[in-house]
C-alpha cells in the first residue's frame, strides 16, 4: 500500500462523521449535504444511521449514488489537511447483516434510543472511487481496493474482545489512556471495537484510535496486543493517539 493509501485509509478509519453528499429530490439537480456520523462494518464500508423522513434518506432512495467527504482535525489550516472523498453506491442494510448495527451503536450508544422511538434504519455506502488530498497539490484517485480493507477479525470475535475488555478489563483501558496520553476524562474509558490495525477507546462521547504496534489479524492476535499495551515499553516511542 502506498502511504498517500495508507494515509486515506487511516483517515477514514479514525474519522467518526462526515459530510454526505446526496442528489436532491427537493431541487433536481442541486446536492445536499448533511452530517452524519458512521462506523466502518467488517467489508471496510461505511455504515450509517439514517431516518426514514430525512430528506438525505429520500434522495438516496431514489437515488444511491452520493459521496461521503471526511476531514482531519487536527491543523489549523484546512487546506493543508488531510481529506477524503469516497464516492459511492448507498445500499439499505439486509436483513442478514442487521446484527452489524450493535458496532455502530458501541460507537454512538445514545443513537439506540432514538433507533427504537423513531423510524431509523442503517445504509451501508459501497465505495466505486476515493480522492484523497494530503495537503497542498498532494491529489490523490484510488479505487476501493487500494484503501478500503476488509477487517480481519470477524464481527463475532470483535464483539467477544469488546464485551470482555469492558466487562473484566477496566484497569487495562484506563492504562491505555494513560500511556496514549489521552486527556482526563470523568468518564471511564470503554472499548468500542477493534480492526486489524487499532484498538477503538471511547471516552464520554469521543472516539480515540490507539494504533497497534504490529497488525493484528486473530483474536488470539488481539488477545496478546491487549495484554501488550498494558506494559509502558509498548508505547515507547509512545504510539500516537488519533482522536
Amino acid at each position: 500500500m502506498s502511504d498517500a493509501a495508507h494515509a486515506a485509509r487511516t483517515l477514514l478509519a479514525r474519522s467518526t462523521h462526515g459530510v454526505l453528499a446526496s442528489h436532491s429530490v427537493a431541487q433536481p439537480g442541486y446536492p445536499l449535504g448533511s452530517v452524519t456520523p458512521f462506523v466502518l462494518d467488517p467489508d471496510g464500508c461505511p455504515l450509517i444511521l439514517i431516518s426514514s423522513i430525512a430528506q438525505h434518506t429520500r434522495n438516496v432512495q431514489a437515488n444511491p449514488q452520493c459521496s461521503l467527504t471526511v476531514v482531519e482535525p487536527d491543523g489549523d489550516d484546512v487546506q493543508a489537511a488531510g481529506r477524503l472523498c469516497l464516492l459511492a453506491d448507498a445500499e439499505p442494510l439486509s436483513a442478514e447483516d442487521a446484527d452489524l448495527g450493535e458496532r455502530y451503536f458501541a460507537f454512538f450508544p445514545e443513537a439506540r434510543s432514538y433507533h427504537k422511538a423513531h423510524d431509523f434504519a442503517f445504509w451501508r455506502l459501497r465505495p466505486v472511487r476515493l480522492r484523497y488530498i494530503g495537503g497542498f497539490g498532494k491529489i490523490h484517485w484510488f479505487d476501493p481496493a487500494a484503501v478500503i480493507r476488509p477487517n480481519p477479525l470477524s464481527w463475532a470475535d470483535e464483539s467477544r474482545a469488546v464485551q470482555h475488555m469492558n466487562a473484566d478489563h477496566r484497569d487495562a483501558l484506563r492504562s491505555y489512556c494513560r500511556h496514549a496520553g489521552l486527556p482526563e476524562s470523568d468518564a471511564d474509558p470503554v472499548m468500542a471495537g477493534a480492526d486489524g490495525e487499532a484498538l477503538y477507546l471511547r471516552l464520554g462521547n469521543r472516539i480515540h484510535r490507539l494504533p497497534f504496534n504490529e497488525p493484528v489479524t486473530s483474536l488470539d492476535a488481539l488477545r496478546k496486543a491487549t495484554i501488550a499495551m498494558c506494559q509502558p515499553a509498548y508505547w515507547s516511542p509512545p504510539a500516537e493517539a488519533c482522536a
